[in-house]
Parts: structure tokens; sequence; C-alpha cells
């Protein structure tokens, strides 16, 4: 299969994770009409963890891994945690489209990051694309502070954690392939909310708590845990396939499915003031992604007082 073939079923598979991750939010979305948010995420990574069990296995890849990769491991569940309990927290009063759009931020929240915490070189363009994303995202969040309150700034909480959930993923990347790395994070993830919801229910701590679902919450637990599988899988099988310089901008996409289903299932369309800080961030996010590849592609200046040739 030439590398041309391959990409085909990487953008295949980028869409389908765009499709599939909505039906995270909207099973999310039901789930915590009923139990708290934190039993929510904490369904969310059992079910992963029963899920991926037997797919690891019957893939070959083994269970062990070493000190650095198990420290990356932990690290990456902390934050996937995080980002979860912001986003679920988010949806249970906030529409899916209006919070998405502003985790939307995590690609700016990532070049930020690496600028000013990593010392990458980051250009003008690429800054200044991303302090216009962020003036998109506040669009989206005045009105949704007015309200429903502090509320919405927790898809920022989600932003930040998503965007370190990433940097970690690369680096751990080179210790181990993707679909074990989410069985890791998956049990990592169980045990740092044990300890953490056993606390909850001790001190009764609002949304920090461990409720067993009744009904139809069994159900929507259950569905966050596996649209979170299927579609992890999908977008880490996508990136094995095609280079993610073609599929980033694919990722808007879900803007899209997320705001059919928010309105097909919850009636929630967003506003026009939604609608201009959702084609800010997009605009703003895919110009990020050009300059990027143009980065990519310009020759590397020699050093100083090397000659060029013979």
């Amino acid at each position: 299969m030439t590398q041309t073939d391959r990409i085909l079923p990487g953008i295949v598979l980028m869409l389908g994770f765009c499709t599939i991750a909505p039906l995270i939010d909207v099973a999310a979305k039901l789930a915590a009409q009923d139990v708290p948010v934190g039993t929510v995420t904490f369904g969310r990574y059992l079910v992963q963890m029963a899920l991926m069990v037997p797919l690891v296995a019957a893939l070959g890849h083994p269970f062990k891994m070493g000190r650095r990769a198990a420290l990356l491991i932990f690290a990456r569940a902390g934050v996937s945690i995080c980002a979860t309990y912001s986003f679920v927290a988010a949806i249970q009063v906030m529409p899916i489209a209006d919070a998405l759009a502003i985790a939307f931020v995590e690609p700016f929240v990532i070049l930020l990051i690496g600028r000013f915490a990593m010392g990458e070189e980051v250009g003008p363009r690429r800054l200044g694309a991303s302090v216009v994303g962020f003036i998109g995202a506040l669009f989206v969040i005045q009105p949704s502070f007015a309200h429903f309150g502090a509320v919405a700034l927790y898809p920022l909480g989600t932003a930040v954690s998503f965007a370190l959930y990433i940097l970690l993923t690369r680096g751990l990347s080179r210790h181990m392939h993707p679909v074990p790395m989410q069985l890791h994070t998956a049990w990592a993830a169980v045990v740092l909310m044990t300890p953490a919801l056993a606390l909850g229910d001790a001190f009764k701590i609002g949304q920090l708590q461990l409720i067993a679902p009744t009904g139809d919450a069994w159900l929507w637990c259950f569905c966050v845990g596996l649209a979170a599988t299927i579609s992890h899988v999908a977008m880490s099988y996508a990136l094995k396939f095609a280079p993610s310089a073609t599929l980033a901008p694919l990722h808007y996409f879900e803007m899209l499915t997320a705001t059919l289903f928010g309105y097909l299932v919850f009636g929630d369309f967003p506003n026009a003031l939604t609608w201009v800080g959702i084609a800010i961030i997009t605009a703003s996010g895919l110009y990020i992604i050009h300059r990027e590849r143009v980065t990519a592609k310009a020759p590397l200046a020699p050093p100083p007082n090397v000659p060029l040739g013979p």
C-alpha cells in the first residue's frame, strides 16, 4: 500500500472520529442530568478500560511498560480527567456546540505553551492568530457567561488540560503504541479518580461523588465510555495512516457534527454571536495549521560561517 493509498483511510477515520466524538458529549449531557459529573467521568474511564483490555490482548500488544512511560501515563491520565470533568460540567447546563467552540482554543494554548514554557520558535503571525482565536472565544463566552455564569469558563479548563494532554501524548508516543496507550490511560485514570471520589463522598462535595446510576443513566454512562473508546482508537489509527498536517483541518468538522447532534437531541442551536465566534476560532485555527505547514516546508538556514559549497 502506497503512502497515497494510506492517506484516504486516515481521512475517513478522522472524519469518523469527528462524527463519533460528539456522541460522547451527548451521552455525557444525558447522564449528567441524573448523576454527578464525577460519576460520569469515572464511568467513561471504567468502560474504556473494560473495552480496551480484550482489544489490546487480541492485537498482541504488551501490557508492560517502563518507568518513564508509566510516569507519562499517569500525567496523561490526570490532565485527561481534568479535561473530561470540565467539559461534562460545562455541557451539563450549556449547549454542546457553545462549550466545544470555547474548548477549540486548545491549538492556540498548545502554541502559547510551546512559545513561553518550552522556548519553541513561534512567529508573530501564529501568535497573532492565537490572539484572534481567543477573541473569537470571547464572542462565545460572553453571552454564555451572562446566561450560565462561571460554568461558561469550564471549557477553557478543558482547552488547557487537553493541550497538555496532546503534548504528553507526543512524548509518550515514542515509548508506546497508541492502542495500549488508551488502555493504560484508562486504568490510571480509574486509579487516580477512586480516592478523589471517596473524598467527595466523605465530604459530600456536590459533583465529585460516585453515585450508582439508575434507569437510563446506566446506558448513557456506558455510551460515554463506548463512544470515547471507538472515537479515540479511530483517531489513533488515522494519525498512523496520514500525517497530522493533513488531518488537523478536518478536526473542525466536529464543530458541525456537535451542532447537529445538539440540535437533534436537545434542540440547542448557536445564536448569531456564537456563530461569529465559531467562525473566528475556525479561521484562526486553520490559519495556524497553514503557517505550520509553511514553516515545516521552509529550508533550514545554514549555520553561520559554514560554506554552502566546495
